[in-house]
């Protein structure tokens, strides 16, 4: 599995995407963003500083993972986007919905 997830809060996770988000994987990421929503995380940063393959599957299941924190207070951030993801964030105004941050750093400083 290419994904990694960090614990930077009681609330607040970086996931690594590593280097596909898409119809091959995104069905490990919803498994992995369902167990840290019930293990009480809300804040979800994703870095996608080594993702060379993002298509509108993986996009896809951010949006479903949306959907499930956002009735709790919870964030979605993208921080280090990857060419072909930051492609398909500008074709799909992916940007509208979730803030960029050009590295995690600047991420993790935001949500605080």
């Amino acid at each position: 599995m290419s994904f990694t997830v960090k614990i930077i809060a009681d609330d607040t996770v970086v996931v690594t995407i590593g280097d596909k988000l898409d119809f091959r994987t995104a069905t490990d990421f919803k498994e992995i963003f369902q167990d840290q929503i019930g293990a009480g995380t809300r804040n979800f940063i994703l870095d996608f500083t080594d993702t060379g393959s993002f298509d509108s599957t993986g996009l896809g299941s951010i949006f479903t993972l949306y959907r499930n924190i956002s009735s709790l207070g919870g964030r979605v951030i993208f921080a280090s986007l990857s060419t072909p993801v930051r492609n398909t964030v500008q074709l799909t105004h992916a940007y509208k919905v979730f803030p960029l941050f050009p590295t995690v750093d600047a991420a993790c400083e935001a949500i605080n």
